[in-house]
């Protein structure tokens, strides 16, 4: 399966600067002093990426930018793109280029490889989970400082959705909001007041009088914080379809099918992005 997901230009432009500070990073201030030591200036190497687990890939475009940006003229073949499931043994990628560029650029290609292709594998495994229910799989913004628009597209690569981007493309309420408005109700209000037209308003509500107080004032979406499955059964009926609700705490892969069966339209998974383990990719030479 490969349900590939698109950004063209602009996932390279940003992959390129996080390449580029993690090449720098690696190389520090002497450059690779056992390539300079053992290879010649001259020398060709070709090479292998493939998946040494059962997972799904996501990252393939930092292992080739890591290599084009210390050898422009490195060829590099995609065997098995982003999101595809891989066995292990799959052949994700090929290239060929000078040596001493191709061996700079393996640490920094597989960290970002193999990073992004473990939240694929994650977020699959939830998303298999759900399947046959109405709920969506999303992520957070638990991610990796710097590393989120790659993570996300990574979720993205595993059949997830993405929550929201930043601060600035949605307005969503938490507890401590509330607190500082005096109330669920008033929050809401005022958020609605101040919301532009495409502006989508969140609110997260932690009990079912919250959940009662909130719906009154229109929220386009009701986050149900540590709700237990009876809890939720019963907001998804209060609720009659009024906002959409989203299932918040306490997720994990023993408890989200149980969660996606009470009826509520979005699970929101933080551990896609802070707790999925790398997947262990290798690279060869041939």
């Amino acid at each position: 399966m490969s349900i590939q997901p698109q950004m063209g230009e602009l996932h390279d432009l940003l992959v390129r600067p996080i390449v580029d500070l993690a090449l720098a990073e690696d190389l520090g201030r002497a450059g690779d002093i056992t390539g300079q030591a053992c290879i010649d200036p001259d020398a060709r190497l070709s090479v292998v990426w493939a998946s040494r687990q059962d997972g799904r890939v996501s990252g393939l475009s930092c292992a080739r930018l890591a290599l084009a940006a210390l050898d422009p003229s490195a060829r590099f073949e995609v065997v098995t793109p982003d999101g595809s499931d891989v066995l292990p043994g799959t052949v994700l990628a090929r290239a060929e280029g000078n040596a001493r560029a191709v061996l700079i650029a393996e640490r920094t290609g597989l960290n970002l490889l193999g990073r992004l292709s473990g939240i694929a594998t994650l977020t699959r495994s939830y998303v298999r989970l759900v399947e046959g229910t109405k709920a969506t799989i999303v992520d957070t913004r638990k991610t990796t400082p710097g590393l989120r628009a790659l993570e996300k597209y990574a979720v993205r690569c595993g059949g997830g959705v993405n929550h929201r981007f930043g601060l600035d493309d949605a307005i969503l309420i938490k507890d401590n909001h509330v607190v500082a408005c005096g109330g669920v109700g008033e929050a809401v209000r005022r958020a609605r007041a101040h919301a532009g037209h495409l502006v989508k308003v969140e609110v997260e509500v932690d009990g079912l009088d919250q959940l009662e107080e909130a719906l009154k004032h229109g929220p386009d979406v009701v986050m149900l914080d540590n709700f237990s499955l009876d809890d939720l059964r019963t907001a998804v009926s209060l609720a009659k379809g009024r906002a959409v609700l989203e299932a918040s705490g306490g997720v994990n892969l023993t408890t989200v099918r149980a969660i996606a069966e009470t009826g509520v339209n979005v699970i929101s998974v933080g551990a896609l992005t802070h707790s999925a383990p790398v997947l262990d990719i290798g690279l060869d030479a041939n």
